[in-house]
């Protein structure tokens, strides 16, 4: 009997970009082929790949760059490159890289297997839909196939594609329109994830708060899908990203706050605090209306963890300007934000703002004093969780540190604690006190075990 051919697959970007690799590695899995322990004894190398920041580019075709010697030692071995960059990049990624065997699209995941069967013969290919196959659409859904790195956490798409049109985004251009899954098909896939012992559900979309909306025409489903999926036997822990705060609606902050399952967890994208720039963005709402619904939601659900995003330099953007971000940002005391240096992207609008470009020097200081006000709220508000107990979902042994242990509390943040003469294991639910508050992190000791691992325990399998 021959030796099943092995793969490996190097995933950037973000969760929709993680989950699309666990659905793939199913797939191959499917196919016969097995996991590789390194690329290094791969037959397959897939590259899954992100887009929306200008260093996606520079950070895919240097990794192509040193396969390329990988390639010329082993030439059997097959690179495949898929996800967001082979949508927009299509045949170019073989002009540039031509030692690469397949290049698949945001589309058509489902077909990377017998892509790569087909190159093994025909030499490389190419494919590329520009819309979602009708026939094969409903393969976005498999996530209980997929090959997971935490057996009991799983990713669950519930929409691809997006309607907006925000400037700096390039998301619509090579995921498409906004297309929701059938309700039913939803609530089936997570009844089998948690019969399987998947107990953490995170609802994946580009903006989650308008799924539904072109199955209805009218009206957004998802405060009856998270109350749905609260009713779902199993599921302990129901978290979603990322909503729009244009589309966060009274229903939805209502079926969070009433909804046992859901996590008091929110992260809300700011963006930018200046009224002028978020309309320069074309982010379809104001500071004030962003205030206010967040303030609704930390009024209706209690202990609410909140997180965001920050665009530092959109063309055009003041110093005045900035400092009305940094101004809403202290005022708002988020929990966590991610900060991004504005980064132009062929084929959106900002791209074309060049003579508005900021320039770089003021850009990083810019970024440097919006990470000290972020940071300080940050530290504040987890100092305050110290001496409290929280319930914590096991992840695993921490990366850095053999003698600790990594999980998260229903507010999503990261907690390490010493490796105790409990049975704690990856998948187990325990009691921990915080002993220690840090911008990023908390610190703490177990107290007691609440519950068992329900799912079978895996080896991790993808690299990011």
């Amino acid at each position: 009997m021959s030796t099943p051919r092995s793969f490996t697959i190097r995933t950037f970007g973000c969760q929709m970009n993680e989950h699309d690799s666990e659905r793939l590695a199913g797939l191959l899995v499917a196919d016969g082929l097995v996991r590789a322990s390194s690329e290094a004894e791969a037959d397959v190398i897939v590259l899954n790949t992100c887009t929306i920041r200008e260093n996606a580019d520079l950070k895919l075709y240097s990794a192509l760059g040193q396969l390329k010697a990988l390639k010329e030692e082993r030439p059997g071995l097959q690179i495949a490159v898929g996800g967001c960059m082979a949508q927009k990049d299509r045949g170019a990624i073989l002009e540039r890289a031509n030692w690469v065997d397949v290049v698949f699209g945001t589309h058509n995941l489902a077909s990377a297997p017998s892509l790569l069967r087909r190159a093994q013969s025909e030499g490389p290919l190419v494919e590329i839909l520009d819309a979602p196959d009708p026939v094969t659409s409903r393969d976005m859904a498999p996530a209980l196939y997929a090959v997971r790195e935490l057996g009991f956490a799983a990713w669950m798409t519930i929409q691809t594609g997006c309607d907006n049109s925000c400037a700096f985004c390039i998301v619509p251009s090579v995921r498409g329109r906004e297309i929701s899954r059938p309700f039913e098909d939803l609530i089936d896939e997570a009844t089998m994830l948690a019969e399987s012992g998947v107990s953490e559900i995170t609802v994946l979309g580009q903006n989650v708060n308008s799924y539904g909306r072109d199955i209805t025409g009218r009206r957004p489903l998802f405060a009856d899908l998270l109350r749905a999926l609260g009713e779902v036997s199993g599921l302990e822990r129901i978290r979603f990203t990322s909503p729009h705060p244009k589309d966060l609606r009274p229903e939805t902050i209502a079926a969070m706050a009433e909804t046992k399952g859901v996590c008091n967890q929110l992260h809300l994208p700011l963006q930018s605090g200046s009224n002028r720039v978020l309309s320069a963005m074309r982010r379809g709402y104001t500071v004030e209306r962003y205030l206010e619904r967040l303030n609704a939601a930390r009024e209706a659900i209690p202990d609410l963890a909140v997180t965001t995003d920050l665009i530092v330099g959109f063309p055009g953007e003041s110093d005045d300007e900035f400092d009305e971000t940094l101004k809403v940002v202290a005022q708002c005391e988020f929990d966590l934000a991610y900060t991004f240096i504005f980064s132009p992207r062929a084929g959106t609008r900002a791209a074309t703002m060049s003579d508005a470009f900021v320039a770089s020097d003021v850009i990083k200081a810019r970024f440097e004093r919006l990470k000290e006000v972020t940071d300080r709220s940050a530290l504040r508000r987890h100092q305050a969780r110290v001496g409290r107990r929280e319930e914590v979902l096991v992840e695993g042994p921490s990366r850095r540190n053999d003698q600790m242990f990594t999980g998260r509390t229903r507010q999503g943040k990261l907690i390490h604690f010493p490796v105790s003469e409990l049975a704690v294991r990856s998948g187990s639910l325990v009691s921990a006190d915080v002993t220690y508050g840090a911008p990023y992190y908390l610190i703490g000791e177990v107290v007691s075990i609440l519950r068992a691992p329900r799912h079978k325990i895996r080896v991790p399998l993808l690299s990011t």
